[in-house]
């Protein structure tokens, strides 16, 4: 509570609200006090919350109060009777209900202006049904819906173009930038216009001109029609392969096979395509509809906070737990038969969950194999173009030969556990014949008792008559339930329908005189309207004018200014100069050597000296290195053959030591075979 509070003042003492309180200022508050500090913040957060509670009675403010929490998903803490302590501690200010509201709010003030935003806009003013039968009032609720979403829609794309980066400044820079290249084209266009011009027969060429440009675009969409008509022979070809090679491998099964094969294989492929759509497809079409119907649902919702998943995870996790301990209460329940029974549920679920896997397995070969046989048919189309033939190489034959190892063994392994399935499967099946038998016999000897007892077919008639009757009872409570709902709905819709009525004449003659008045004025509107265009069309071309003028008088303005700038410049620095000439001709001309040494000259002639010098020096240090270049580089050599004398002798004492030792090691072996 008291990280709580620190955190109240913290965000309280900062900006917009700026307030100074201290944790003794701030817990010491009234309830009047506290109560205007939350009006304050969310006033903050939606500006027509920004009133002075003393001006409004307590019931308004905490009514007020509580609509925007309830807009803003506030959810107070506990249970339905805590809701209504939540309401009077709100009315009264008490300090445990507001602090709580405070923190939720200054947390995430940025989200909850958004939201009070959005829901400005988005929260929908429920229409009685009643005033909806009338037309204008269901076209004014209908255009109202459709602003709400074209709202949403742009509030998304505006959302986007946040998230994209782009910005004003830069369209207008993007804009601008545009503007001056149409210019620039256009002065280009009006230049060339102006040097065609000049040109004997201008018109003349710039026919052929269009004419050529004409026929080049021509060229080109028939350049276009000849690849799309090649790449559709191409098609059509690679089309006329796979079928010739299907009819090949239909005329080679039918050719090495049986009627019963062929019978076989059909049957196979419609029990397996009946599987799939009659059992696999539909509980796949279900799951995805239920996954899409969940996302709208999702998608429909506004954005939730990491407090809203937070409760949606606590509220998942005891559901679960709950569901849980149904699971082990039910368990504990069971009977020895209802366990029996569960093994065979057990069983049979196992074994639906095999074929389920089976049939995916089946079906994901089935796609490979097309895709194989695709391939194969394009690199066979490619070998035909190529004017190949199909060789294998040694290394792709061994890939080949591994290949269908490894498929043999995988195809061997499936058939184990296609015949262990088999099994499991006649196992169920006798299983299941003998508990059809059990119930004949149950069956047959409940008959039998009945005959015995002379009531024979007692059983069947009192389960029926037990049905029927509780089917009647049903139907009676239904039909007694609708027809007093229908009554009690028909005599409220007429007593609401002649209230209606009763209320709307008078509203209905004011709203004809409005149409009326809406009429007049709206022709008023439509003449003004026409002054107004005609008017302002003649002072836009007047402004247009003197805009060109003016932007004429500025660039020539602009002009004269820099060739100004130019010149005041150019004159600086002759005058820069000049003083510079001024003062080396005193320097240079001056009796006092100290003054002449300042002279550029006398520097100048300083540095040359300097530099002759060291050119003498470096040309007597080149000298002897000359001279001295012959010894060193014969003392160089000498020194690398005395490198190699030493390695050359280094690789024989190595060798000597290496038979040295080899030789100790024969003699070695030669004691013990002696020995031996």
């Amino acid at each position: 509570m008291g990280d709580q509070i620190q955190f109240i003042v913290e965000k309280l003492n900062q900006e917009p609200f700026r307030k100074n309180y201290n944790l003794i200022s701030f817990d010491s508050l009234e309830s009047l006090q506290l109560l205007q500090l939350l009006s304050d913040v969310l006033g903050e957060i939606d500006p027509k919350h920004a009133v002075d509670i003393r001006e409004e009675l307590p019931e308004q403010t905490a009514k007020r109060m509580l609509n925007l929490l309830g807009i803003l998903k506030y959810k107070p803490p506990g249970t339905a009777p805590d809701l209504s302590a939540f309401r009077q501690g709100l009315v009264t200010g008490s300090k445990a209900v507001i602090h709580p509201v405070l923190h939720w709010l200054l947390q995430r003030t940025h989200e909850l202006k958004k939201r009070a935003y959005l829901a400005r806009f988005l929260v929908k003013l429920e229409v009685p049904a009643e005033f909806l039968q009338d037309d204008t009032v269901a076209d004014f609720n209908k255009q109202y819906e459709e602003l709400m979403e074209a709202f949403k829609n742009l509030h998304k794309e505006h959302e986007q173009l946040k998230i994209s980066g782009l910005s004003t400044a830069e369209i207008r820079r993007d804009i601008s930038a545009m503007e001056e290249e149409k210019d620039q084209l256009a002065k280009r266009v009006e230049r060339l216009k102006k040097r065609v011009e000049t040109v004997q027969n201008h018109q003349r060429m710039l026919e052929i001109a269009r004419q050529l440009r004409l026929e080049k675009e021509r060229e080109e969409s028939l350049a276009q029609q000849k690849q799309e008509q090649k790449s559709q022979l191409f098609h059509a070809e690679q089309r006329l392969q796979r079928a010739q090679v299907q009819l090949k491998e239909m005329q080679h099964v039918v050719a090495d096979s049986k009627p019963e094969s062929l019978m076989k294989k059909l049957e196979e492929e419609i029990n397996f395509n009946s599987y799939l759509v009659t059992e696999k497809i539909p509980r796949e079409m279900e799951s995805k509809k239920t996954s899409v119907y969940f996302l709208q649902k999702v998608v429909a919702e506004p954005a939730m906070t990491q407090a809203d998943i937070t409760a949606l995870e606590s509220e998942i996790n005891e559901v679960n737990a709950e569901m849980n301990q149904l699971v082990e209460k039910r368990m504990m329940k069971y009977e020895p038969t209802d366990s029996k029974f569960s093994m065979y549920r057990q069983q049979a679920s196992i074994i639906s969950r095999k074929k389920e896997a089976k049939a995916e397995e089946l079906q994901a070969a089935k796609e490979e194999m097309s895709n194989l046989e695709r391939q194969v048919e394009q690199k066979n189309s490619q070998a035909h173009e190529l004017e190949g033939s199909e060789v294998l190489t040694e290394d792709e034959f061994k890939q080949y030969v591994t290949k269908l190892r490894s498929k043999n063994t995988f195809y061997k392994k499936k058939r184990l556990e296609i015949a262990e399935i088999t099994a499991e499967y006649g196992i169920l099946q006798r299983t299941e014949e003998l508990l059809r038998q059990r119930l004949e016999a149950t069956q047959q000897q409940l008959q039998a008792i009945e005959e015995k007892k002379g009531i024979s077919g007692y059983s069947y008639t009192q389960e029926e008559l037990e049905r029927v009757s509780a089917v009647k009872s049903e139907m009676d409570e239904v039909k007694g339930q609708t027809l007093d709902n229908m009554s009690e709905m028909v005599k409220k819709l007429n007593a609401m329908v002649a209230e209606k009525k009763a209320s709307l004449a008078p509203v209905i003659k004011e709203l004809r005189q409005l149409r009326q008045n809406c009429q007049e004025l709206t022709q008023e509107r439509d003449e003004k309207k026409i002054q107004y265009d005609s008017c302002a069309a003649g002072l836009e071309t007047n402004r247009s004018a003197l805009e060109q003028e003016v932007k004429g008088l500025l660039e020539e303005c602009a002009q004269e200014e820099s060739n100004y700038r130019y010149i005041n410049c150019m004159k600086r620095t002759l005058e820069v100069q000049l003083q510079r000439a001024k003062e080396e001709m005193k320097a240079y001309v001056s009796p006092d050597p100290q003054e002449r040494r300042k002279a550029v000259r006398e520097q100048y002639t300083r540095i040359i000296l300097e530099q002759e010098n060291l050119g003498k020096k470096l040309r007597e240090k080149q000298k002897v290195v000359r001279e001295s270049h012959g010894p060193n580089m014969k003392q160089m050599k000498m020194w690398q053959d005395f490198e190699q004398l030493m390695e050359c002798k280094r690789e024989c004492f190595l060798k000597q030591q290496n038979q040295a030792a080899i030789g100790q090691v024969i003699q070695e072996g030669g004691k013990d075979r002696l020995v031996l």
